[in-house]
């Protein structure tokens, strides 16, 4: 049961987002800009970080709905699971293995991320706009993750759901409309 009164139809963070319209017009703009805008980064690729890093914060809402998404986008779900598992030994590219261990190591602590890491992630192609973008995919995502979980927001259990809502956001993107949850 969530802390504050929330829509029921709208669950994890699309209820505190409607719940604050004014803060969540910017929390939409930046999701938007970061998983949608233009990158060297896949649309599939920015999704994986937030649901590794959103599966590391243990948040079972923003793990489902971007492992979802994730999903669609690379078109084979075993990659996501394991990256989630375990991103060294996932099917990924090295630049996306060495991403993900920066983008976890920002999910603990900022301080975390070396320079080692980031030179790791260099030397395998990663550019200064690509590990710029992972570090505040890891350190957005993180944030949402405490927002959906500290104010407790229902969390679905059926899969179906999260199957639609990652329809919907890969069809739509994340900035309001007036029929964006209608078919959840």
């Amino acid at each position: 049961m969530p802390y504050i009164p929330l829509k029921e139809n709208l669950p994890g963070i699309t209820g505190l987002l409607d719940y604050r319209l004014d803060t969540a017009l910017p929390i939409r703009e930046l999701t938007q800009i970061l998983l949608r805008g233009e990158s060297t980064l896949t649309e599939g690729e920015r999704e994986l970080i937030a649901a590794v890093v959103s599966n590391a914060n243990e948040c079972a809402f923003c793990t489902a709905a971007h492992t979802a998404i994730a999903d669609l986008y690379i078109g084979d779900p075993e990659i996501s699971a394991k990256a989630k598992e375990d991103p060294q030994t996932a099917p990924l590219s090295e630049k996306m293995k060495a991403l993900l261990q920066i983008a976890r190591a920002v999910q603990k602590n900022g301080k975390f991320v070396t320079e080692q890491m980031v030179k790791l992630a260099r030397d395998d192609g990663a550019t200064d706009r690509e590990l710029h973008d992972t570090v505040l995919i890891a350190a957005l995502f993180s944030l949402y993750n405490r927002y959906v979980d500290g104010l407790a927001s229902v969390t679905p259990t059926d899969p179906a759901f999260y199957k639609r809502l990652g329809q919907i956001l890969l069809n739509k993107g994340y900035l309001p409309s007036k029929d964006r949850y209608a078919s959840l």
